[in-house]
């Protein structure tokens, strides 16, 4: 506890800018956490449109998951800049940037308190209305009905649970009523059932229209009309480009790519053994 109450704040700039644009833009950035001594990110260079898909793949542990983090500047980066709209993150005001970006991650935190409190918390000065309005669009509307006091009810009181898919959707729609220029997405369905995975995805398509997405994925299916897919490995960059662009180039991506598919074959026949279909 000592620990982090002593952790140094990041600065803020004297004279914070702003921007009307959202690409991102990484420009040779190299991170490293401080107990580690390999940079979990070393010289990556990559864009991020408005309006499109980036997704962001790659072996666990590759740095995937720190590209999603630096953006919001949740750590500062060792080399190298980020920028939003032309803008390095370190000259926007904390509170700007964070306005800014919207994200869901693989572990979702809701608060005590009512299912209508928890997604307001994307926006605070939502309405009723609002706040009902991007449950729907997250595909929360038909668990919520079930509950005994709906929008009321509040989450973690006796015998009201909700499950891991269902937590994801009400994370989804705090990101939707706020309304973000900048989604992330962090292997938001990595613990969804196919049946949870479905309405999330649905989710997302509300949640992503005309904004500059990121997304990190392990499901390579869920990517693969990204309009650029970057992948990482080790902390490198190690090549970026459309699903097809890639599988023609037949690297890492085609690699990476073809043992998936052949993880979606592999089935276990009604004997017990194994077989690949």
């Amino acid at each position: 506890m000592d620990e982090i109450l002593h952790t140094e704040s990041l600065s803020q700039p004297k004279n914070p800018r702003t921007t009307e644009k959202h690409e991102i833009i990484f420009e040779n950035v190299s991170f490293s956490y401080a107990e580690q001594e390999v940079d979990a990110l070393s010289r990556v260079s990559f864009s991020a449109e408005e309006n499109q898909i980036t997704a962001i793949v790659g072996p666990s542990g590759g740095g995937k998951s720190t590209i999603a983090h630096l953006i919001p500047r949740f750590f500062d980066v060792t080399e190298g800049s980020i920028r939003i709209g032309g803008v390095d993150i370190r000259h926007m005001n904390t509170n700007y940037l964070m306005e800014k970006v919207s994200f869901v991650f693989q572990d979702v935190f809701l608060f005590k308190q009512s299912i209508m409190e928890n997604i307001r918390m994307g926006n605070q000065n939502a309405t009723n209305e609002q706040v009902i309005a991007a449950a729907k669009a997250a595909q929360c509307q038909e668990f919520i009905e079930k509950l005994h006091n709906k929008y009321d009810t509040i989450i973690g009181t006796k015998g009201i649970h909700l499950s891991g898919g269902e937590q994801q959707r009400i994370a989804i729609a705090r990101a939707i009523v706020k309304n973000a220029p900048i989604i992330i997405l962090d292997e938001a369905t990595a613990f969804s059932d196919p049946e949870n995975e479905h309405l999330i995805q649905s989710a997302f398509k509300k949640l992503m229209h005309g904004k500059t997405v990121v997304m990190i994925a392990h499901r390579l299916s869920t990517i693969r009309s990204a309009n650029k897919i970057v992948v990482i490995d080790k902390g490198h960059l190690i090549e970026q480009g459309t699903h097809d662009k890639l599988l023609a180039k037949e690297g890492k991506y085609f690699t990476m790519w073809n043992m998936y598919v052949k993880m979606l074959d592999w089935k276990i026949n009604r004997k017990g053994g194994e077989t690949n279909a």
